[in-house]
């Protein structure tokens, strides 16, 4: 089944059942990647550790699917993308299993290191899997549908965390994903169609080695680089993963069979799309990911909570997204973008205006915004860039694309932590300053209150910079074509 198979005839409920089994897998490891966030306070007594230790449970999934995101194309090319699906999602549900049954940290961190190699793979075999069943005219609906989890699943994940932690065991994380990972498999066993192989002329040892180098190693860097930007491990990270990453790319660029095709970047439109989705990356999982914080830390929200206030955000996503779907595919993306981003933009400025007094109903309409705008723009954008990729090449693309995304979620994260304990460090010297400067000593319901402004005014500081980036992408959203997909281009 393909795109040259009678797309006039193509109806939707044909390869519902076969998408059923990619959202369901793709879900459960969307979901697996924020929930162990609302769980950490929990391990750390349950399992007798300490911080740095537990929040190896988090940064080793990250970086053991940053090392084989890049290997998934290939994997797929010379396995078959059904095989590799499905092998990723049992492995992946077999560490699940693994990871309900720990009463070490040490074991909990190699069991979720194991689902990480098996999470890896799933999205960008996934994305290049459906967009290689849907025709060429309704590729942007399709895509779309598989768009859902990706968005929605990191929005509820705090919620149904926070929700399991609280009233029953972490242990329950896992637990869940059992029943979906057989599911998802039994499904795709019977209904996935098996797609076509690409020729692969051979093996790229030195790619296979380099590439998990690079991209595990400035995940690492910039995840480290949260805490401080000139510790050593921070330090390390980045030069091993930069000189394994320019490695990576004159291996690319030389070999007849490279690992990852970096010829595609010599298309001006796919280049500017990927600089763009970059961009709306990082304001997007920015904005994801600061928020949860402000109502936790500043405001005193518990994780079950907080996943409730967000939970309009990710209804809206779920809404928009088919809708985004459908217009792509008659007006392209430019607009799209545009507007998504520009709703994120205007959103953000709203969280820009936080305070020592904002509760959940004053965020419902920008995190409708916000979700909209999340919708609007992010399965459009993917499904831009497989256009103007060679059809050969889409399953490469998916493995470039979320490799790179891997390394700008983590830099979104580590360059706000930044910006926002610089703005709480210059906020605080403010407030010295002012005490000093007093004449009477405040008293203790005064320091409160000043301190409840002082992290609540650091955090609008801190969504001021993201207000930026979100327009800087809607500009140069502008900038993004419709014309020719690839394959549209080599067949005239």
């Amino acid at each position: 089944m393909g795109k040259n198979d009678a797309a006039e005839d193509f109806k939707l409920r044909s390869i519902l059942v076969p998408l059923l089994a990619i959202i369901a897998g793709v879900f459960m490891v969307v979901l697996n990647s924020t929930s162990m966030n609302v769980a950490l306070s929990t391990l750390l007594v349950d399992l007798n550790t300490d911080f740095p230790t537990i929040q190896w449970t988090v940064t080793g999934y990250m970086l053991a699917q940053a090392s084989v995101i890049p290997l998934a194309g290939w994997l797929s090319d010379r396995f078959g993308a059904k095989t590799v699906f499905l092998s990723s999602i049992a492995l992946f549900t077999l560490a699940s299993v693994l990871c309900a049954l720990p009463d070490s940290a040490g074991w909990l961190i190699v069991f979720r290191v194991i689902q990480g190699l098996g999470g890896g793979c799933v999205i960008p075999v996934a994305m290049a899997y459906v967009y290689k069943l849907s025709p060429q005219s309704k590729v942007g609906t399709v895509m779309a549908m598989m768009g859902i989890p990706i968005l929605f699943a990191p929005a509820i994940g705090p919620v149904l965390s926070g929700w399991l932690v609280e009233f029953y065991t972490w242990r329950w994380l896992f637990i869940i994903n059992i029943p979906v990972g057989i599911l998802s498999i039994l499904l795709g066993l019977k209904t996935l169609p098996k797609v076509e192989r690409q020729a692969v002329t051979g093996i790229d040892t030195p790619g296979m080695v380099l590439a998990p180098i690079a991209f595990a190693g400035l995940s690492y860097g910039v995840i480290e680089g949260a805490s401080s930007w000139t510790s050593s491990n921070t330090i390390a990270g980045l030069i091993i993963g930069g000189i394994a990453l320019l490695a990576f790319i004159a291996r690319e660029l030389s070999t007849p069979a490279p690992l990852l095709d970096l010829r595609v970047f010599r298309s001006i439109d796919f280049s500017i799309g990927i600089l763009v989705q970059w961009i709306g990356q990082f304001a997007l999982f920015g904005a994801i990911f600061l928020l949860p914080q402000f109502l936790q830390q500043a405001r005193g929200f518990g994780a079950f909570d907080t996943g409730m206030i967000l939970l309009p955000q990710a209804i809206a996503s779920m809404l928009v997204m088919p809708i985004a779907g459908y217009l792509f595919d008659r007006i392209g993306v430019r607009w799209l973008v545009v507007i998504g981003l520009g709703l994120v933009s205007a959103a953000t400025y709203q969280y820009s205006q936080v305070d020592a007094a904002t509760v959940g109903k004053d965020l419902i309409i920008p995190l409708i915004m916000a979700g909209a705008g999340m919708g609007m723009m992010t399965m459009p954008m993917n499904t831009h860039l497989f256009n103007k990729a060679p059809r050969h090449l889409v399953s490469r693309v998916t493995s470039l694309t979320n490799s790179m995304q891997q390394v700008v979620n983590s830099l979104s994260v580590a360059a706000l932590v930044t910006i926002l304990s610089a703005r709480v460090t210059f906020r605080t010297d403010e407030l010295k300053a002012a005490a000093a400067a007093g004449t009477t000593a405040p008293t203790p319901e005064m320091m409160q209150q000043a301190a409840a402004e002082l992290a609540a005014n650091s955090f609008a500081d801190t969504f001021g910079v993201m207000v930026v980036v979100a327009i800087i992408g809607a500009i140069l959203g502008l900038l993004l074509r419709r014309g020719k997909t690839s394959q549209e281009s080599e067949a005239s």
